[in-house]
């Protein structure tokens, strides 16, 4: 799966060592490919590189639940995010669980024929609304929420790191848009997807956090120690704003409902008044509107590439935790909440604590 990275020159694998050619071995075993772009990009940093296939690992391809289930989520949140590149690349992946129908209907625009895909593919399709994870009734077992709560986390991480750094074609020249392409695609994968990987493999490569900073929704499974570490790497990007920068970006946050922002964007900082300010919000809402002019406006001899994927992977994380921090209340309760509506029926935003930005360590 090559494709062209927007705005970093990111390391061959070939030459990679330590932390990182442990993740593409891992890559290559459980997930089919050895280092796909999606995680290339991340390899300027391996603690973020690690803890997104960690996250990923845990909850989509070892974690509780149904393969095919949980590739249902991944595409639900990438069609969410307008992320083209990973749409596909579930696409193809459903051809490698063997539900090639299923597949060639999502292509095709149609809605699942079987009604528990469905429900599942909309509850993917639904959690970029903060608190939408908190709705209920969940459309699975609820004691597989580790993995698809996981699933749904790793992706909205996954989608606007991709969107941002890598380009929108999962291959050259669009080809997996041709059925045979995704069919033959997904049937190269099927030995791998079929098989099943035994959890906590991936936490052999993190800085391991303290257990305490696991989150209740993830039950004592590895996916809770692979957030954690995801976490406190993202958020670790902070240092690379001023408190002033930090404090726009926390007030534009607590006022999101998910929501798209229009072209103009509306309240943000202009490219040269706030240039890192102005990358890490549109990383969080819309990063496939980053631009050139944008990554130009903020570049200094100093701003490295490794720098340029920790801005990206912090504001790309700070819309995961927003995302995900309604879900203390179904856990501790034991069921999902029915929120509020506003006028327009859509889930009332829940307010976010004032630790949003450097209070996660």
């Amino acid at each position: 799966m090559s494709t062209r990275f927007r705005f970093t020159a990111s390391p061959s694998p070939r030459a990679a060592t330590g932390r990182v050619a442990g993740v593409y071995g891992q890559l290559a075993r459980d997930f089919g490919m050895r280092a796909p772009d999606t995680f290339v990009v991340l390899s300027p940093v391996p603690e973020l590189l690690a803890g997104t296939w960690a996250l990923m690992r845990e909850s989509l391809i070892a974690g509780p639940g149904d393969r095919t289930a949980k590739e249902l989520v991944a595409l639900g949140v990438s069609r969410a995010n307008r992320c083209p590149f990973c749409v596909d690349a579930h696409t193809v992946l459903l051809h490698a669980t063997g539900d090639h129908a299923l597949a060639e209907r999502l292509a095709r625009g149609e809605r699942p024929a079987d009604e528990a895909h469905a429900r599942v593919l909309e509850w993917g399709e639904r959690s970029r609304v903060p608190g939408a994870l908190d709705e209920g009734p969940y459309p699975f077992p609820r004691a597989h929420l580790p993995g698809y709560v996981g699933t749904a986390l790793a992706f909205h991480f996954i989608n606007r790191v991709v969107s941002a750094l890598v380009g929108e074609d999962l291959l050259p020249g669009r080809a997996q848009r041709l059925r045979a392409v995704r069919s033959l695609g997904g049937r190269a994968l099927a030995r791998t997807v079929r098989r099943s990987a035994p959890p906590g493999d991936a936490l052999t490569l993190l800085d391991r956090p303290d257990p305490g900073e696991a989150p209740a929704w993830a039950g004592g499974t590895p996916v809770g120690p692979a957030y954690a570490a995801l976490l406190r790497t993202a958020m670790a990007g902070a240092d690379l704003l001023d408190t002033d920068d930090q404090d726009l970006v926390e007030e534009a946050l607590l006022d999101w409902d998910g929501s798209h922002p229009p072209l103009a964007l509306p309240g943000f900082p202009g490219r040269r008044e706030r240039p890192g300010a102005r990358l890490v919000l549109l990383a969080a809402l819309a990063p496939y509107r980053i631009t050139d002019e944008d990554v130009a406006a903020w570049r200094r001899p100093d701003h490295t590439d490794d720098c340029l994927v920790r801005l990206v992977a912090l504001g790309a994380f700070l819309a995961v935790d927003r995302v995900e921090s309604a879900l203390g209340r179904a856990v501790r309760s034991g069921e999902p909440s029915r929120p509020s509506r506003g006028a327009a029926g859509t889930p009332v935003a829940r307010p976010v604590p004032g630790h949003l930005l450097g209070g996660h360590g």
